[in-house]
Parts: C-alpha cells; sequence; structure tokens
C-alpha cells in the first residue's frame, strides 16, 4: 500500500493537490506534506500532515511524492509526479515555460492533449521520465457545470503578477475598472495573482461598489459564480473558460480565437457587454479549444492521477527509464534552499 507526500510551495498549491489528498485517503493510503514557503504553512488545514524538515520526509519515506510546483528534492524518496501548478498559456518559450524538462520527475500526468503530445515528444527525446494524460485535479470541482442566477452580470477580473503582461499594473485599466464600477451595471469580483506587488493588491483592495476582492483564489467557487472574465494573459483565463465561459483580454500574449481580446482601454466596457451575449463565433472557438486544452468534464481527475501514480509505482516502470541527468548546479540550489547537504 503506498503511500503520498504532497508537494507544494505557494498558497496556489492547495486548490490543486487538496482533491488528490481527498481521492488518497478515499483509497485508505497515508498521505502527509511539505511546503517550501513558510508562509504558505498557516493554510494547512486541521488534520492535515505536515513534514517540516528533510529528515522527517526521509524517515517518512513517502512511495509517491506528487508536486503542484516546478521542482522537488531530488534527494526525497519515491516517484516524483508532476501534477502541475498552472496549464500553459505561452507566458514563456516552450523550453523555459510549461514543458521545461528539469530533470526531477518520474511521472507527467498532463491535463489535455494539447500538452500531452508536446511532452510524449520531449519523453521520446530524454527518456527519463514517463507521460500519462489524466486531466487536471484542479478544476474537477468545476463539473458539472451550473447554470449562473445572477440577477446582475458577473465580471471578475483577473490578472497575472509579470508587470509586462498585467492588467492589473495598467494605472488606465485601473480608472477605467473604477468608472464601470460606478455604472453599477454589473457585479464585480477581483483576484489577482499571488505573487502581485503588494501595493497593487493594496490598490485594488481598496475599490469600494458592487465588488468582492478574493485576495487568494483558494477554492474556484468564485470562478463559478462569474459570467464572464476580464484577464490578460494570466493562466486562470483557462481555468474559467473550460466552463464554456468568454473571456476578454487586454493585449493578451497570444490570443487565440477563442478569446475577444483588445489592445485599448476604450474597448473594455463594449467587449465585456459583447462578452455576455455570448456570440456564436466565440463559444463555437471554446468548445474545440476545450476539446485539446481539458476535455475533461466528468469531475474525475483526481482519481485518473492517483491511478496513474499508484499503477507506475506498483509496475516499478521507473526502472525502465532512463538514468537522470546529473543537473549538479540545479540540485545545490534545491539543497542550498533548504539547507540540507547530506549525502
Amino acid at each position: 500500500m503506498p503511500n503520498f507526500l504532497l508537494y507544494i510551495s505557494y498558497k496556489y498549491g492547495f486548490p490543486i493537490v487538496r482533491p488528490l489528498q481527498e481521492e488518497i485517503l478515499k483509497r485508505g493510503f497515508q498521505v502527509v506534506w511539505f511546503i517550501e514557503i513558510e508562509e504558505s504553512k498557516k493554510l494547512l488545514r486541521p488534520g492535515e500532515i505536515l513534514l517540516n524538515t528533510v529528515a522527517q520526509v526521509k524517515q517518512f519515506k513517502p512511495d509517491i511524492v506528487l508536486v503542484a510546483a516546478n521542482e522537488v528534492p531530488p534527494f526525497f524518496p519515491g516517484i516524483k509526479v508532476q501534477v502541475f501548478h498552472g496549464f500553459s498559456v505561452d507566458k514563456r518559450s516552450e523550453s523555459k515555460g510549461h514543458f521545461r524538462i528539469r530533470g526531477l520527475f518520474d511521472l507527467y500526468c498532463t491535463q489535455g492533449p494539447s500538452t500531452t503530445k508536446t511532452f510524449l515528444k520531449l519523453k521520446d527525446k530524454f527518456g527519463h521520465f514517463d507521460v500519462i494524460e489524466t486531466g487536471w485535479s484542479k478544476v474537477e470541482t468545476l463539473f458539472p457545470v451550473s447554470k449562473n442566477k445572477n440577477l446582475k452580470p458577473t465580471i471578475i477580473f483577473a490578472s497575472t503578477f509579470t508587470k509586462s503582461l498585467s492588467l492589473a499594473h495598467n494605472e488606465e485599466v485601473f480608472n477605467e475598472l473604477k468608472r464601470l464600477v460606478k455604472l453599477d451595471k454589473w457585479n464585480w469580483l477581483i483576484t489577482l495573482h499571488p505573487k502581485m506587488d503588494k501595493e497593487i493588491v493594496a490598490k485594488f483592495s481598496s475599490l469600494e461598489g458592487n465588488i468582492e476582492f478574493i485576495p487568494v483564489l483558494n477554492t474556484l467557487d468564485p470562478l463559478k459564480k462569474a459570467d464572464v472574465m476580464l484577464s490578460d494573459t494570466s493562466s486562470v483565463i483557462t481555468e474559467f473558460i473550460i466552463q464554456k465561459k468568454p473571456v476578454v483580454t487586454f493585449k493578451n500574449k497570444k490570443p487565440g480565437n477563442y478569446l475577444i481580446d483588445i489592445d485599448m482601454v476604450s474597448e473594455i466596457e463594449k467587449s465585456l457587454t459583447y462578452a455576455l451575449s455570448k456570440p456564436k463565433i466565440i463559444m463555437d472557438n471554446i468548445e474545440k479549444y476545450i476539446q485539446v486544452i481539458h476535455p475533461y468534464t466528468d469531475g474525475k481527475s483526481s482519481e485518473r492521477i492517483i491511478e496513474a501514480s499508484v499503477n507506475f509505482f506498483k509496475n516499478e516502470d521507473v526502472k525502465k527509464l532512463k538514468r537522470k541527468p546529473l543537473n549538479i548546479i540545479r540540485k545545490f540550489k534545491i539543497r542550498k534552499r533548504l539547507g540540507y547537504f547530506k549525502i
């Protein structure tokens, strides 16, 4: 009977691994946590078991480590399974972004055909990991999608933290948002990336009107409440759009035909009005996009991830993989970060 370690760093890891924890416990397996960022530990719930040191992890000897972060200590026991902390939204080049191979993982549980295809090519190239398409645990709570009964349309404003891409860093956008709030045509939900600059968070949280400010998306309930999203190049766009709901983006880095992308602040109001009408051409393109990015609407992605991980572990498929690269510098940095230098 395998035991599990959930490995996260930032706060956004919680809604990714908690559905996995639920599935693990349902199967009667043991599960514990390792959280790299001290501040994130405050969000643990009663009954969730935290290991604070590498020594404790070594003593626990996890068979399977589920990782919602970019890196995992290679000296941790167990197979390392990448479950991802976001969708691929082309913020960076392929070699530096979602598809960066760091030589740390044994198994990648991919979200849909678009990412599976690329990871399978990388598997053939490197040979030191396996790939299984499972869907993503974080978004399974969105399904089945229920119809909103909002008396007044609800817009969710979501922004990434990267300054060059961020809607929230644009002063004109902020002023337009204030104007739209005063018009009182729509209700607003506002959420910013957990890494957003503190002064930006303070500015947006001070807005008054028909606004609910959500510091961190610990659950996806706000996405379920909203009718339309206003965003930039944030990965939360995909989390929202797979509900078959329209998204207006401002200067998206790589806008697809499933988005209503604009580059002028003066276009925000009319674009949101257009999105609320659910135009057929946009909705058809959203449907096609969903089929390649995340076609799973059964709410069973966690089940598939745990099943894939356990089968991989039991079948000892890890022994069939090529040896991982040494990556001495990267491994040293991880040891330094955790203050662990024992061999």
